[in-house]
């Protein structure tokens, strides 16, 4: 129990909806319908002003969507939400509402590879410069901030290296100075970490990994303030992106949540059998997993997640080439780029996810040649462990 509150779990399944208020259904239902009809000229205009709670066209919302905002903005201790078609959709979406002409942005040193592009794309375009800092270093961020920092932005666990930031010390330094902060929570879910209770602004998520759950959709959320995901939804999405979320998605991310804390402990359980496995093969010369005591990040990952997750990012011998060869040996673990699936995943981010960086990017950006990001899934671990041995054998 927090703070009075019911469980995780139970708030999972259960806030937001109530089966006997209407038919009696148990599921919430699917509302597929692109707009909405008003009583009267005079409920629409009251509507459209935002006098009126109400539903006006599906840009802006409607039930099924609603109800999935609920549910993540109480699970995520924020005061309110907007889902998105994608995760990449989110950042977007929040970024072009907060952010304006001449305004500096500083992110780690570490991002996701779509991230990376738009920011130093789409934000260069509106004169908006990005500054890359090493966060899981406080003092550094001190010394970057400047007259047009506005706010930061980083994830953690970041993608596809595993560095882990410390939330409460940057968020900390952020608000002396006036300044917001927004983290990529999609490795950890809310129910491994929760940022808002440490301290920052904003919170965005890939809502197609863990919270949907099984690799069958494409969705995205923002949880942060009230006031600003009310501007958030009237113009970051239904001005800029139009990234809009189909209640059909939706209704799917709201059964995935279901399940999320099930899945994210066995996910857990797996993912360290695994890392104390590689940690004693030969062919594994480094290994960065928040719950492995080896790892740079393991200290302030015990402090702000209740378990280490899933995700982790290994060097085998080899480099280049040892990577690749590792990869095209597995026959459990699926080659693929996504993560959070049921399906173990596993990537080679220098051939992959992130092959449009030059190598010189990739060095700078903490993302080495020989790097391989395993994404644990559900399956039976002695299975995932004895293809991982096999794999590693013929490098």
């Amino acid at each position: 129990m927090e703070n009075g509150k019911k469980g995780f779990s139970t708030r999972s399944i259960h806030h937001g909806y109530d089966p006997y208020a209407g038919v009696g259904s148990l599921t919430p239902p699917v509302y597929m319908s692109s707009t909405f009809a008003f009583p009267t000229v005079e409920d629409g205009g009251a509507r459209f002003s935002g006098e009126q709670a109400g539903y006006v066209y599906g840009r802006l919302g409607n039930p099924t969507t609603a109800l999935l905002e609920a549910r993540l903005a109480d699970l995520e201790g924020g005061e309110a939400a907007v889902v998105t078609s994608s995760g990449q959709g989110a950042t977007t979406t929040l970024l072009y509402t907060i952010l304006e002409s001449g305004d500096e942005l500083i992110v780690d040193q570490t991002l996701y590879g779509c991230t990376y592009a738009f920011m130093h794309r789409g934000l260069a375009k509106m004169n908006i410069r990005v500054k890359h800092v090493d966060l899981t270093d406080p003092v550094a961020l001190v010394g970057a901030i400047g007259p047009n920092t506005r706010g930061i932005f980083f994830e953690t666990p970041a993608n596809p290296n595993l560095r882990v930031v410390d939330i409460e010390a940057i968020c900390r330094i952020a608000k002396a100075r006036g300044l917001w902060t927004a983290v990529d929570n999609t490795y950890a879910t809310p129910y491994l970490q929760r940022p808002i209770e440490l301290g920052a602004d904003y919170v965005v998520h890939s809502a197609t990994k863990y919270l949907g759950g099984h690799g069958d959709l494409l969705a995205g959320a923002i949880i942060g303030p009230r006031d600003v995901m009310n501007e958030v939804r009237n113009f970051g999405l239904k001005d800029m992106t139009g990234a809009v979320l189909s209640s059909q998605d939706a209704h799917l991310v709201l059964r995935g949540i279901k399940t999320l804390a099930v899945r994210m402990d066995r996910h857990c359980d797996n993912a360290e059998a695994v890392v104390a496995f590689l940690a004693t093969h030969p062919k594994v010369v480094h290994i960065d997993y928040p719950g492995y005591a080896k790892s740079v990040g393991y200290c302030v990952a015990q402090r702000q997640m209740k378990r280490p997750g899933a995700m982790m990012a290994i060097e085998v011998v080899g480099g280049f080439e040892g990577g690749k060869r590792m990869l095209n040996a597995l026959e459990v673990f699926i080659r693929a780029v996504s993560l959070g699936d049921c399906e173990s995943l596993a990537q080679h981010p220098a051939s992959m996810t992130h092959s449009f960086y030059t190598k010189e990017e990739r060095e700078l950006h903490l993302i080495s040649e020989g790097l391989v990001r395993l994404s644990v899934g559900l399956e039976d671990k002695e299975d995932l462990i004895a293809d991982l041995k096999q794999a590693l054998d013929r490098v």
